[in-house]
């Protein structure tokens, strides 16, 4: 058969090239293969059919055909460009890569050329070399979009950010419709924490796609980034228009109310979510933070459990079940949860953070320290590993280096990039200053703003006031020690008394004790904030009075959402809470002066005589405890401080030290908290030329065995800054002086305010000079501390310190002018309450 004359093959070419346009390949394929029939050298029939067969992924075939087209018009630049792509494709990267430099050497002006290989370099990992050929490729066509895209994808991937946002600002100029440019740039954005500036490419992307829901989605994310929930949850509200179903966006939505404390909506949402999809991971693992919030812990860990179940390598996950452990306070299963993490991700640092507080918890800090020193090395920014590692290191006396790391948190919470658990700042004895900055940052972040419930006001017809006591710590605890014998003494003809508990019941004869005293027992362990309040709401308390602050099983949160009119902070914590809900601080001038008012955000009252009420049931155990039986050696002075060791800092180990090199048959009894600190207690003791055996380590007791082994010690010796307060009560009530020397903070003051209750007030010194002088004058002078010891013994029943029915009758005056002020309309103010007369 003879070939078609040539104006036959052009046209069968101009058909060709017009059905492969159209998209009807198989058509022009067959045109093409009957041109290179009847012209096996057409080279552009060779590239176009070569062109279809990788377009349908025969690339192989594409490589022939390509090639022989090469044959034909070896300088042919685009067939070398499309050669180089099928060569890519079967994975012959190098192959490729020399014929996309072929076909720069063909034609170096070929921006395709330079395109394709860059992204072939882009593949290979060889990115500066790619983002040289895009370059290469824009300045010769500065108008394709593909280049400037794939430019700033890898100028991204090289965390060149600023480079990345100009390249796709490039290509959307091009097209100011280009959705994925913006989505990409708000992206972009969003990594670089320039949130706001990600919301308005989000936007821009939403003007051209409106109905798109991952955008709806992503911008969500970025508003509550920006602490503006309500605006991310209207934009997930817009995508669940759309997309009722979508398992994702329930389960953020579900995450943005927690955010907004609307916690029955929130749990209503990711259980929507896991109805659709049971094993979602997201919906699981926002269900269990959702209910950790709520304290549910025991619904918490089953849940984290399931979400483990399918996903048993996620190391957050395992964090979360570590966290949820640690709210059980089983805490050496949640360390090896938390162990779990870190074999997973060794750099995991929430998992580290998380083991470093059980091991502390666990009386591990020296381990407690290596953890948190990891954490301050992978996130130096982290909001309470410096306060966790300072803490750590005064736990096991190592001052030098608590000092150091104490003095870097306390400038860093005044800058405001780093806050502490308010009640370690007690422990480091930080200036108020910063006691306050740090705790209205602290309920700002973690307690959230005040969620007041719908309440009328009670309307007061001359009836009791209803007074209800919020603790954690109703059983065999110091608050409930101190505590037990006020609830009995109220005065019941006036005031009805209820307990709010909402920590464990150790099932104690002190708990029973305690439950006996309320006219009603509200057991809330278990119940979220918003419904412990709405209880408290429904019980029309007139006073609220919280026995925790920030210590352990405290729960603030019950008191954000204000369920009664005044709510005050007693007794436990001796700092300011940072927050407006709380609305007085029971104290006495002693311990917190007026002049500190600037340093509370709770309005101060002062109570007469001492702010610590004490209770005059407690047994005095009889001194059956021999010295051999304590470890004590049979003669010679006992100075003792049963303080937590975190609480004895250098200056004052100084002084202790020199008392025991001037009174040579003297020791010190020290209580056992941790072996980092007995072992540097000791080591510190050589160092000054002090043999280490006369310090004595008590272990930890049971109460009346600690009150009973008191008869052996001769002198208290009291730790400036942060002093003993239970503890010296304790002591005080066993018959031991208790010598001190008062600080700044209330923390420091207490056991003075104690000394001067209790009649002693020569035992308060001011100086550390002045305290170490009067100690050595004690264990020197016999008949002086004899003296001292008996004005002890006669006082114990006579001053105020342990009248608990006088003490009483002073809260409850200043229970009545709280009152008096709330009733006048007067916002809260500090006042004085007078005393009722002479002590007993």
């Amino acid at each position: 058969m003879c070939p078609p004359p040539a104006e036959r093959i052009d046209q069968l070419l101009e058909e060709a090239a017009a059905l492969h346009r159209q998209g009807a390949l198989g058509d022009a394929a067959e045109r093409y293969a009957r041109l290179i029939h009847y012209d096996p050298s057409n080279a552009t029939a060779l590239y176009c059919l070569a062109q279809i067969s990788c377009q349908q992924g025969r690339f192989g075939e594409g490589v022939d055909l390509v090639r022989r087209a090469l044959v034909a018009e070896p300088r042919r630049a685009r067939s070398h460009v499309l050669l180089g792509r099928a060569l890519a494709e079967l994975g012959k990267s190098q192959d490729a890569l020399e014929s996309f430099d072929r076909a720069i050497a063909c034609d170096g002006q070929s921006a395709n050329a330079h395109g394709n290989r860059g992204d072939l370099l882009a593949q290979l990992g060889r990115l500066p070399e790619a983002i040289e050929s895009y370059r290469r490729a824009i300045a010769i066509e500065a108008g394709s979009m593909a280049n400037w895209c794939n430019l700033g994808a890898v100028q991204a991937e090289l965390g060149l950010h600023h480079e990345a946002l100009a390249s796709y600002q490039q290509a959307i100029d091009l097209d100011p419709g280009f959705l994925e440019g913006h989505v990409i740039r708000g992206n972009l954005l969003a990594a670089m924490g320039q949130n706001t500036d990600a919301v308005a490419s989000y936007d821009r992307a939403l003007a051209v796609a409106p109905a798109e829901v991952s955008v709806l989605t992503k911008r969500a994310d970025v508003l509550v980034a920006l602490k503006r929930p309500e605006e991310a949850l209207a934009g997930l509200e817009r995508a669940l228009e759309i997309a009722p179903s979508d398992v994702d966006l329930l389960s953020n939505r579900g995450f943005v109310l927690k955010s907004l404390n609307r916690y029955d909506e929130a749990l209503a949402a990711v259980d929507r979510a896991l109805a659709i999809s049971p094993g979602h991971r997201a919906a699981l693992t926002n269900r269990g933070a959702l209910l950790f919030e709520l304290n549910r812990y025991t619904e918490a860990l089953a849940t984290f459990d399931r979400a483990l179940a399918s996903s048993p390598s996620d190391a957050r996950l395992h964090c979360n079940r570590a966290e949820t452990l640690l709210g059980l306070k089983r805490y050496k299963e949640a360390l090896a949860s938390a162990d779990r993490a870190l074999a997973l991700d060794p750099a995991h640092v929430e998992s580290l953070h998380t083991r470093g507080m059980l091991l502390a918890r666990l009386g591990r800090p020296g381990e407690a320290i290596a953890a948190f020193e990891r954490v301050l090395e992978l996130a130096p920014s982290h909001p309470y590993a410096l306060s966790y590692l300072a803490t750590s290191c005064r736990a096991i006396c190592a001052w030098e280096r608590s000092e150091e790391t104490a003095s870097r948190l306390f400038d860093a919470i005044m800058a405001g990039t780093t806050m502490s658990p308010p009640h370690y700042l007690i422990q480091l004895v930080a200036p108020s200053e910063v006691m306050l900055a740090n705790a209205e940052r602290f309920a700002a972040r973690e307690l959230g703003p005040e969620a007041t419930l719908e309440v009328a006001p009670r309307v007061r017809g001359g009836g009791k006031i209803r007074v209800g006591y919020l603790s954690g710590d109703f059983r065999t605890h110091a608050t409930a020690h101190l505590m037990a014998g006020l609830f009995e003494c109220h005065d019941k003809s006036k005031f009805e008394i209820i307990g709010l508990s909402c920590g464990p019941n150790d099932q104690s004869e002190l708990r029973a004790r305690i439950v006996e005293a309320f006219g009603q027992f509200h057991d809330l362990q278990g119940r979220d904030d918003r419904d412990a309040a709405t209880v408290i709401r429904d019980l029309g308390l007139d006073i609220v009075v919280d026995l925790a602050g920030y210590t352990e099983y405290a729960r603030l949160g019950i008191l954000r959402h204000r369920p009664a009119p005044i709510q005050v902070g007693y007794l436990v914590y001796p700092g300011t809470v940072g927050a407006d809900f709380l609305d007085y601080i029971v104290a006495d001038r002693t311990v917190l002066p007026f002049d500190q008012q600037r340093f509370y955000s709770e309005k101060i009252v002062h109570v007469p005589d001492c702010y610590q009420v004490n209770d005059r049931k407690r047994v005095v155990p009889s001194g059956g405890l021999s010295r051999s039986d304590a470890g004590l050696p049979p003669h010679g002075f006992v100075y003792c401080c049963f303080n937590n060791n975190y609480k004895i800092t250098e200056p004052v180990f100084d002084v202790w030290m020199r008392l025991l090199k001037s009174e040579p048959a003297s020791v010190l009894w020290l209580l056992s908290d941790n072996i980092g600190a007995r072992d540097n207690l000791r080591r510190a003791a050589v160092a000054r030329a002090v043999d280490p055996a006369r310090l004595i380590f008590a272990e930890r007791c049971g109460p009346v065995e600690h009150l009973a082994r008191h008869h052996l010690a001769d002198l208290f010796l009291d730790t400036p800054g942060c002093n003993a307060h239970t503890t010296a009560s304790d002591a005080l009530w066993m018959g031991v002086p208790v010598l001190t020397c008062i600080g700044s903070t209330f923390a420091g003051r207490v056991a003075a305010s104690l000394l001067n209750a209790v009649g002693l007030p020569e035992l308060v010194t001011q100086t550390l000079d002045a305290y170490e002088a009067l100690a050595r004058k004690l264990a020197g002078e016999p008949g002086l501390l004899a003296d001292v010891r008996q004005r002890l013994d006669h006082n114990r029943l006579k001053c105020p310190l342990f009248d608990t029915e006088r003490s009483a009758r002073h809260i409850e005056r200043a229970y009545e002018t709280m009152l008096e002020i709330n009733n006048q309309g007067r916002a809260p103010e500090s006042f004085s309450v007078e005393p009722i007369g002479s002590a007993n």
